[in-house]
C-alpha cells in the first residue's frame, strides 16, 4: 500500500531552486535512505512531507491511516520530567488503563459484583493485548540500548547532556504509535553500541522509515531502498547504500557511453552531408535533407549526463624523517574527581600505521588523545613521541578555530609564509571559492568548519595525524574524499571515529577502550567485531611483566565463552518454562470456576502480571546474550 506519494513537487527559496518537479512514492514498510550532499534539499523534502512547508507546485499526499513522527537533525529538546517519565508519556493510554485497573481492584475488594468483574476482566484483556505488561520494560530497554545507564533513567532532562536529551527524543519516536518515521541524522550523538541497537530496532520495526544519514554502515544495515537528491532532481534505487553506489556508477557509465555514441553518430552523418554537398547535385541534396533529419532525431534524444556536484579534492603530504617508533604509551592512567576513567593504557604506534581508538561515549577516548597531545597530563605512566615526529591534531569540536575573522584569516594565521594565491587554491579544493573565503567563521556550518580544519591540517605537512571524529558533519562525498586522501597519505594516523565504514576502509590496527583499559586488535572493524572477546592480541594492552601469557589469555577467553553460552541456554530454558507457566495461568483464568471466584481470579491475575514481568526481563537478557553469542558463531 502506498503511504506517501509526491507528484511534480518543486520548491525554491528566492532565486535558488532546491527541488524541481520531483515525483516518487513510498510503500508501507519501506526502509528508505535519503541521500544528497549538504544543502541538496533532503531536510526540505522532510518538511514538505510533514506540512511544515508547502511546495511551490505539485502535491504530496500522506495516507490518512499513517501518522508521521519527525526527528529534526538539530532537535532542541528539554523537559522537567525524567528520561524515563518522558518516554513513558508515549504510553499514556496504557498508564491510564493501569490506573483504572487499580481503581477497579479496590472496588472489587469492597463489592465484587458480576458487572465489576466483567469490566475488570475486559479492561485487563485490552491492557495485556496492547502491551500493558511490557511497556515499562520496553521503555527502560530502549533508553539503556541508546546508551543510558540505569542510574541516569530517573534524572531530570535538565540535568543531562544535550546528546542524552536527543536520545530521549529518539526513544519516544521509536516507541510511539506513528506508522511513518522521518529521521534526520539520527545517529548523531550516538556511539557504536547505541547505533547498533537502533539498527536492530529499525530492522524489526513494522512501519515505514525514511532516514537522512551520512552513516554508510548504518544505511547498509537498515535500508532496502535509496533515494538521492542531486541537481534538484530525485532518483530512486531499489537497494541499500552499497547497491546505490554500484548502480549509480553503472548508470552514469552507460549514460556517458550512450552520449558519446550518439555524438559520434552525428559526426559520422555530418561527414556524409559534407561529402554530398561537394557533389552538388539534386539527388545529393535529397540525401542531405534525409541525413539532416536523422541528425535532428538523434539530437532530440541527446542528453548530456549532468555534472556531479563539486567535491573536495585534496591530498595530505608529510615531512619525512621520522623513525620507526612514532608513539609509545606506557601504562598511563587518568581519573577525574577521584573516579578512574582509564588505567594502565599501553599503545605502540609504528611509522605508516593507520590506527583507530574506539570505545563507547564517555570511556575516555578524547582524554587519551588529549594526553598524547600534551593538552592533559596523565596521573601516571609515560607518553613518548618518536624522533622527528611532527604532530597535527584535528579536534572534533574545532575549538582551536576562533570564531573571529574569516576563513582565509584562519588559514593564513596557520601558514603565514604561504602566498595568498596558494592559500586560495587550497581553500578552493575544500569548496571555498570566490567570496566564500571571506565568510566569517562564526557563520559557518559544522561541515564548513570541519573543511576549514582539514584544509589547515593538509597544509601543515605533519607526519603524524591525530584526528578526533574527522567525519562528523561531513556529507558522504566529502567523507569519501577524506578517505581517499588518507589512504594515500604517506605518514602515520591515529584516529577516533564512530564511522564504521570509515574505520573498515582505513584501519590496520584498532585500540579499543574496554573496562577502563585499552585492548589491541590487529585488523579493521570487521576483524575487531569478530575477535574482540577472543583475540590473543589483547595481551598487548598489558605490561609484559604483569600480563598473563597468550596461553592463559586463550584459556580465560574460552572459559568466558563457555560461561556465556551456558548462561544463554539457561535463559532460553527459563523463557520456555515461564511461557509455559503463563499459558497454564491463562488457561486456568478462562475456566468457569475461576471466573466466578473473584479472589482466585485476582490472585491469578497478580501471578500472571508477575510472570509476564519476569518474561520481559528474560527476553531483555536473552537479546543481550544472543548478540554476544553471535560473535562466536
Amino acid at each position: 500500500m502506498v503511504v506517501i506519494s509526491a507528484s511534480g513537487v518543486s520548491k525554491s527559496y528566492g532565486v535558488e531552486t532546491v527541488l524541481n518537479d520531483i515525483t516518487f512514492s513510498v510503500n508501507e514498510g519501506d526502509k528508505i535512505g535519503v541521500l544528497g550532499v549538504n544543502g541538496a534539499g533532503k531536510t526540505t523534502l522532510f518538511r514538505l512531507m510533514t506540512g511544515e512547508e508547502e511546495p511551490d507546485s505539485g502535491e504530496i499526499s500522506i495516507s490518512s491511516k499513517s501518522g508521521i513522527a519527525y526527528m529534526h537533525q538539530h532537535a532542541e529538546y528539554t523537559s522537567e520530567k525524567t528520561a524515563r517519565e518522558e518516554v513513558l508519556s508515549v504510553f499514556s493510554e496504557l498508564e491510564e488503563q493501569e490506573l483504572k485497573l487499580a481503581e477497579l481492584e479496590k472496588l472489587l475488594e469492597i463489592d465484587p459484583t458480576d458487572e465489576l468483574i466483567s469490566r475488570y476482566h475486559s479492561l485487563q484483556e485490552k491492557f495485556i493485548d496492547n502491551g500493558g505488561m511490557t511497556f515499562r520494560a520496553r521503555t527502560a530497554s530502549a533508553l539503556m540500548g541508546l546508551g543510558f545507564k540505569e542510574n541516569e533513567l530517573d534524572l531530570p532532562l535538565s540535568q543531562i547532556s544535550g546528546g542524552q536529551r536527543t536520545r530521549v527524543l529518539i526513544a519516544k519516536l521509536l516507541l510511539g504509535e506513528a506508522k511513518i518515521l522521518l529521521l534526520d541524522e539520527p545517529t548523531n550523538h550516538l556511539d557504536v553500541k547505541a547505533i547498533s541497537w537502533m539498527e536492530d530496532f529499525l530492522r524489526e520495526y513494522k512501519g515505514t522509515v525514511l532516514v537522512i544519514s551520512h552513516d554508510r554502515f548504518f544505511l547498509d544495515r537498515v535500508t532496502s531502498k535509496t533515494v538521492e537528491i542531486e541537481n534538484c532532481s530525485l532518483k530512486t534505487y531499489n537497494g541499500n547504500y552499497s547497491y546505490y553506489v554500484k548502480k549509480k556508477a553503472e548508470d552514469r557509465a552507460a549514460a556517458e557511453k550512450l552520449y558519446e555514441l550518439k555524438k559520434k553518430e552525428i559526426e559520422r552523418i555530418e561527414g556524409i552531408i559534407e561529402q554530398q554537398k561537394r557533389f552538388n547535385r539534386e539527388r545529393n541534396y535529397n540525401t542531405i535533407r534525409s541525413k539532416q533529419k536523422s541528425i535532428d532525431r538523434i539530437e532530440s534524444t541527446l542528453v548530456k549526463p549532468e555534472d556531479e556536484p563539486d567535491q573536495i579534492k585534496f591530498s595530505f603530504k608529510s615531512l619525512h624523517g621520522a623513525g620507526n617508533d612514532i608513539l609509545i604509551v606506557d601504562g598511563i592512567s587518568k581519573s577525574f574527581e577521584e573516579k578512574p576513567l582509564v588505567s594502565n593504557v599501553n599503545m605502540h604506534v609504528k611509522r605508516g600505521e593507520h590506527v583507530f581508538l574506539l570505545g563507547d561515549n564517555g570511556t575516555g577516548k578524547t582524554t587519551v588523545m588529549r594526553m598524547i597531545m600534551n593538552e592533559l597530563s596523565a596521573d601516571s605512566g609515560d607518553i613518548e613521541l618518536g624522533a622527528r615526529v611532527i604532530t597535527g591534531y584535528f579536534d572534533q569540536a574545532q575549538s582551536d578555530i576562533l570564531p573571529e575573522g574569516s576563513v582565509l584569516d584562519v588559514i593564513y594565521d596557520a601558514m603565514p609564509q604561504s602566498t595568498l594565491s596558494s592559500l586560495r587554491g587550497a581553500l578552493a579544493a575544500f569548496l571555498f571559492k570566490g567570496d566564500d573565503v571571506y565568510k566569517n567563521v562564526s557563520d559557518l556550518s559544522g561541515g564548513e568548519r570541519a573543511r576549514v580544519a582539514l584544509c589547515r591540517l593538509m597544509l601543515s605537512k605533519c607526519n603524524f595525524l591525530l584526528m578526533d571524529e574527522p567525519t562528523n558533519h561531513l556529507d558522504i562525498p566529502s567523507k569519501e574524499a577524506l578517505e581517499n586522501a588518507l589512504l594515500e597519505y604517506d605518514g602515520t594516523l591515529l584516529m577516533i571515529s564512530h564511522d564504521r565504514y570509515f574505520i573498515n576502509k582505513l584501519a590496520d590496527k584498532i585500540y579499543a577502550i574496554e573496562n577502563g583499559t585499552v585492548n589491541c586488535y590487529n585488523g579493521n572493524y570487521d576483524y575487531y567485531l569478530s575477535h574482540r572477546l577472543t583475540d590473543a592480541s589483547h595481551a598487548e594492552s598489558q605490561k609484559s611483566e604483569k600480563k598473563p601469557n597468550d596461553y592463559k589469555l586463550k584459556k580465560e577467553a574460552e572459559s568466558e565463552k563457555k560461561k556465556l553460552i551456558t548462561r544463554f541456554k539457561r535463559v532460553e530454558k527459563s523463557i520456555f518454562d515461564t511461557e509455559s507457566e503463563i499459558a497454564f495461568i491463562e488457561e486456568s483464568m478462562a475456566s468457569p470456576e475461576v471466573t466466578a471466584d473473584y479472589q482466585k481470579l485476582t490472585e491469578l491475575t497478580e501471578k500472571l502480571a508477575n510472570k509476564r514481568d519476569e518474561l520481559a526481563v528474560l527476553y531483555e537478557e536473552w537479546e543481550e546474550l544472543s548478540e554476544k553469542v553471535e560473535e562466536f558463531i
